[in-house]
């Protein structure tokens, strides 16, 4: 495989702090690719769902920008970064340099050509975002306790399709952490840290702390 074959339309490549997850808060170079196969109702990286803002790049590109950085955590976001079929190949080179990397997906992409050292932070839709039934199914089978599924819960619907979800399909016994996540602005975090506590499922409550920190609206953040 040569770096300079692999292509990728890249919408921006920045360092900023794990805002999410059981990394939060660790220092971070995130790759956003361009392009999303989904339109959920809060998307909160709209510019990134297509390529009008993107710029293409070559693998040895994207990799002399990480480099640039001197950080040996990656994430790779989006958009959705699977649907780059090149993105496979970039990380499982970065796993082999000894980089520990990240993919958020939105789980609608086959996972199985995914490196399975690399963390897979799976987005599962809820009915809020209007793409509750864009998960596929066969990539339960790769979920493994390496792994974060990651809800996004805008209302008490949502709260109640998430807990139906893990518990039809046991969740809860393959990832290594469900993360619930308040919709920023639609749900008060106090609200779904209560619901978590009255269930029995092991759920980890997941602030977006970026954008507490900073302005939310704020780019490359």
């Amino acid at each position: 495989m040569s770096l300079n074959t692999l292509s990728f339309r890249v919408n921006e490549i920045f360092y900023s702090l794990q805002g999410e997850g059981s990394l939060a808060g660790k220092p971070c170079v995130f790759v956003r690719l361009a392009n999303c196969n989904l339109r959920c109702r809060w998307c909160d990286t709209v510019y990134a769902q297509t390529n009008d803002e993107s710029t293409q790049m070559s693998g040895t590109e994207v990799l002399n920008k990480i480099k640039s950085f001197n950080c040996n955590f990656i994430e790779f976001t989006g958009g959705e970064p699977l649907l780059q079929k090149d993105v496979f190949s970039l990380i499982s080179l970065l796993c082999d340099c000894s980089y520990v990397v990240a993919v958020e997906t939105n789980g609608s992409c086959d996972l199985s050509p995914l490196d399975i050292r690399a963390k897979r932070i799976i987005d599962i839709k809820t009915p809020s975002s209007n793409e509750e039934k864009s998960f596929y199914l066969p990539n339960i089978k790769y979920i493994s306790n390496h792994d974060e599924l990651k809800f996004i819960i805008a209302d008490s619907n949502d709260f109640d399709y998430s807990i139906n979800l893990i518990n039809q399909y046991q969740l809860q016994k393959k990832a290594g952490e469900i993360l619930f996540s308040p919709a920023f602005n639609l749900l008060d975090p106090a609200v779904l840290a209560d619901w978590i506590l009255q269930s029995s499922v092991p759920i980890r409550l997941s602030l977006q702390l970026h954008k507490y920190i900073w302005n939310p609206d704020e780019r490359c953040r």
